[in-house]
């Protein structure tokens, strides 16, 4: 009994050295950019809002008629781990920026969200500023949704160690970006624009702001399983979505895995691939009349689909699937469920339809497109000159449209109220149209230029 009693207290003693040598490590590397004392060290990048040194704290306070207004460092950092605690009045918008810039147009890079809007409570997901929108949202992180405390001090944590970027309130981890757009830029606080009077003086508070450039990668946290990767690297996976299954259905390079949807090859003109970007060209706004419809060689069952795709001024086109290519083998497309892409500003396809069902995300002909968890309208996410996300999730009979990490369809295929759609819709005259057990995926050609990257796919 005492041999025991000796060796769990050397055990202890050992391991509570160890733990306590590790922390001394950790926070040797801190630094802190805020003295406590003054603003030396940064700068107004925009905006004309004050901020001011109080007890220790970075306070600003909303003013009418300015801009957003962000208190920048004038130095910049590339990889670090950024700690800070923070404080909004409830009905106010921040944030902090980082690895990012200013130029002829203001403030952009990368935001560590702080929101105080509780139906969307988004907290700690990151919105690419003045350039991309929403890159995380927490539209599929409850738990990191609801870590944000309102109305309380929030404890922020940024780790930005090569293309990762994870971010977490109150230990909760929110984030999971993997995206290689910017190595490096300033850090700012954000004092949000405001845009009525009631909310005139208010305050955003910072306290406690330090920072880890040296050593970070060995003092990265590991990642946590509500936080899913969301990558925007080109044609490549992560090692998570590896794990997960997840195969490139597209290699960024040739045609393998695809062919014309009415021949046996890949079509010979109308489409072209380069620098990983595969794009169907303009001929006019004809249905299938140039290159023709892609599908993929394999049918799938239920799976998640990712594609990016980009589209011209006026644009149409679409992400099919369960497509059965016997349906059609005259002029026109090919015959399946359809994720819509459409320029909805200037396309008159946007207007035509039943109640809009044949706009940016719809499942075309038969159930229109709306925000099911961003509180405002989906489309304020839609870059028409950009980049979009478009993902389909199907699973027996649910099945989801999501457009930039948003979701905007749900539906049950094997439905009464599906069938009745159906029946009503251009699709009527095709027997057991969106039941079957599998089919291709299929990209579009309506004649318009639209470009596609990151196709990628795992199955269930």
């Amino acid at each position: 009994m005492v041999f025991k009693n000796i060796f769990f207290k050397t055990l202890l003693t050992t391991t509570l050295s160890v733990f306590f040598c590790i922390s001394s490590i950790a926070q040797t590397n801190w630094t802190s950019p805020f003295n406590g004392k003054n603003l030396k060290g940064w700068e107004i990048k925009q905006g004309s809002a004050n901020f001011e040194v109080i007890n220790n704290t970075i306070v600003a306070t909303t003013l009418l008629g300015s801009k957003s207004t962000y208190l920048a460092t004038k130095k910049k950092y590339g990889d670090f781990i950024f700690e800070a605690e923070m404080y909004a009045t409830p009905g106010l918008n921040s944030g902090i920026q980082f690895r990012s810039h200013a130029g002829e147009k203001g403030v952009y890079g990368y935001q560590c969200e702080f929101d105080t809007e509780p139906v969307r409570a988004w907290s700690g997901g990151i919105y690419d500023q003045s350039r991309r929108g929403w890159i995380y949202p927490l539209t599929e992180n409850r738990k990191g949704s609801a870590a944000f405390k309102n109305g309380h001090w929030n404890k922020i944590r940024i780790e930005a160690v090569g293309n990762k970027i994870q971010t977490f309130i109150n230990g909760v981890q929110c984030a999971n970006l993997i995206d290689d757009m910017d190595a490096e830029g300033f850090i700012a606080l954000q004092l949000h624009s405001i845009s009525s009077a009631d909310q005139v003086g208010k305050k955003v508070k910072w306290r406690n702001i330090r920072i880890a450039t040296e050593g970070v990668k060995k003092h990265q946290t590991p990642t946590k399983v509500n936080a899913n990767d969301i990558s925007y690297l080109k044609n490549t996976l992560t090692e998570d979505q590896v794990r997960k299954g997840w195969r490139l259905l597209w290699d960024g390079k040739t045609s393998n895995g695809w062919k014309s949807a009415k021949k046996s090859g890949f079509p010979e003109k109308g489409w072209v691939m380069e620098d990983g970007i595969l794009t169907v060209l303009e001929s006019g706004g004809g249905e299938a009349r140039n290159g023709g419809d892609i599908v993929t060689i394999d049918k799938f069952s239920n799976f998640e689909l990712e594609v990016d795709f980009m589209f011209t001024p006026g644009a149409n086109s679409g992400i099919k699937y369960f497509v059965d290519t016997s349906l059609n083998q005259g002029v026109g497309s090919s015959i399946g469920c359809e994720f819509q892409i459409l320029d909805d500003n200037l396309h008159p396809d946007a207007k035509k339809g039943i109640k809009s069902n044949r706009t940016l995300g719809s499942l075309y002909d038969l159930i229109r497109s709306e925000s099911l968890q961003e509180p405002r309208d989906q489309r304020r996410g839609v870059k028409p000159n950009g980049w979009n996300r478009a993902k389909v999730v199907v699973n027996g009979g649910k099945v989801e449209h999501w457009l930039n990490n948003m979701k905007i369809v749900e539906y049950d295929r094997y439905s009464q109220m599906f069938k009745y759609l159906v029946y009503y819709s251009k699709y009527s005259k095709y027997e057991n149209f969106g039941r079957a057990t599998e089919g291709r995926i299929l990209l579009q050609d309506h004649g318009n230029t639209v470009s596609f990257k990151n196709i990628k796919i795992r199955e269930f």
